[in-house]
């Protein structure tokens, strides 16, 4: 049975290989240039065995043996003196026939030039470069290592060879698979942009047919009034109502829509002079609803203002507008610094507190869908995407947003935004 090994078990096999490479290598180095004395090799009937220095050529050839890479050593030649069997085995020839002939056989033309001053500036220095190999009909991706060795007869080059065939597969898996995502995010970019259009022409058409039935049935309603009995009057204030209501989802789609773009304006900016200004615009809906709005100091953090600006609009408005009928609404909006790790940026917590119906905590993961709506629009005017409009706004600013509330009891949003954007 063949099984499949998964992407990330190949990435980890990926990795391990990875270190036993690093630790070979790193061995092989310290006894290529002296740093060890003698080596300590367990032994097949267990235990272990020492094997000294003192006969490098002999005890090289036996550590050599137990290595995952291919093992060469070359005269001045380059004509192979030893190899072991792991590079017979790359290569897919016997021992007897690898040892007597040029290493240069088994370098492809492509690669003749990096092996010459590979191996001419390995006499000179450590080197390594990546080449393939021959093994018949088929290229091996290589690392080849290179640094002189001593032995017993005398100076000689020792070449290390890595097959790089699996991590090569990988690379090209991970290049395929970026390749991919960056048509998939091409594509997605095309389709955001034609929905963002479609939105747009959408909205403008629609609103010119609806100003028009806004207009006639308002001049019906004002100059027409004894034209109508009460039914038609009825039918006349349901037409104004439901075109009102249409003209406010228009325009709130729009707006969504709009949020789309990757487009971020940030510039740092006091939270204090926002709501300030949002306060002077509902100025008239808080004296007639007596609202009661309590401010604390609000910090200065990076934001785009207009955005900002609207989710304050949003959490203000729906406060006000979902109030209890027996109580004047009173809104708390309040912050506190939220110091960060390391990992990223300070942040501060935005707090919206009111005092109104509030609504049942089996709907807070619901409250921010788009048209998502918990009481019906004959009581409480909106198109439901306010809310939806407001957590793509502190998305954008790579913050988050949260709702606690009981019914009855009021509801509170809290805002959590860095005090920088990078």
């Amino acid at each position: 049975m063949i099984t499949t090994k998964t992407y990330d078990q190949l990435l980890k096999e990926n990795e391990s290989l990875q270190e036993q490479l690093e630790e070979a290598t790193e061995t092989i180095h310290a006894i290529r240039t002296g740093q060890v004395d003698a080596i300590v090799v367990q032994a097949p009937e267990g235990g272990h065995e020492l094997y000294t220095l003192k006969t490098a050529d002999q005890t090289y050839r036996v550590f050599i043996e137990k290595m995952n890479e291919g093992a060469i050593t070359l005269n001045e030649k380059g004509v192979i003196l030893y190899c072991n069997s792991m590079f017979a085995s790359m290569v897919n020839m016997p021992l007897s026939k690898v040892v007597g002939k040029c290493f240069d056989y088994f370098i492809p033309d492509i690669h003749k030039e990096i092996y010459f001053d590979l191996f001419k500036n390995g006499w000179i220095e450590d080197s390594k470069s990546e080449l393939g190999i021959l093994s018949g009909d088929r290229l091996i991706p290589c690392q080849l290592s290179v640094t002189t060795l001593q032995l017993d007869e005398g100076t000689s080059l020792s070449l290390i060879l890595t097959d790089l065939s699996f991590q090569k597969e990988v690379q090209q898996l991970l290049k395929l698979n970026n390749k991919r995502l960056e048509e998939i995010n091409a594509e997605l970019e095309i389709s955001n942009h034609d929905l963002q259009q479609f939105a747009s022409i959408a909205s403008h058409d629609l609103q010119e047919p609806l100003r028009k039935i806004l207009i006639f049935a308002t001049m019906l309603r004002n100059k027409h009034l004894s034209d109508f009995s009460g039914d038609g009057l009825s039918y006349l204030d349901k037409i104004i109502g439901s075109s009102q209501r249409m003209r406010t989802m228009i325009s709130d789609i729009l707006t969504y829509s709009r949020l789309s773009t990757h487009i971020n304006n940030f510039t740092l900016t006091n939270l204090s002079e926002i709501v300030g200004e949002v306060l002077e615009d509902y100025e008239i809906l808080i004296q007639e609803k007596k609202a009661n709005i309590i401010i604390s100091d609000l910090p200065e953090i990076e934001v785009n203002r207009g955005q900002i600006k609207q989710v304050f609009q949003n959490l203000i408005s729906n406060s006000i507008k979902f109030a209890r009928k027996d109580k004047a609404p009173e809104i708390r909006i309040s912050s506190q610094f939220v110091p960060v790790a390391d990992s990223g940026p300070d942040a501060y917590l935005i707090t919206v507190l009111d005092n109104g119906i509030g609504f049942d905590t089996s709907y807070t993961d619901r409250i921010f869908s788009l048209f998502e709506r918990l009481n019906t629009k004959d009581k409480y005017e909106g198109s439901g995407i306010g809310l939806a409009i407001t957590k793509k706004i502190i998305d954008k600013h790579n913050g988050s947003i949260s709702a606690r509330s009981k019914e009855g009891e009021g509801s509170s949003f809290m805002i959590t935004l860095p005090a920088r954007q990078n």
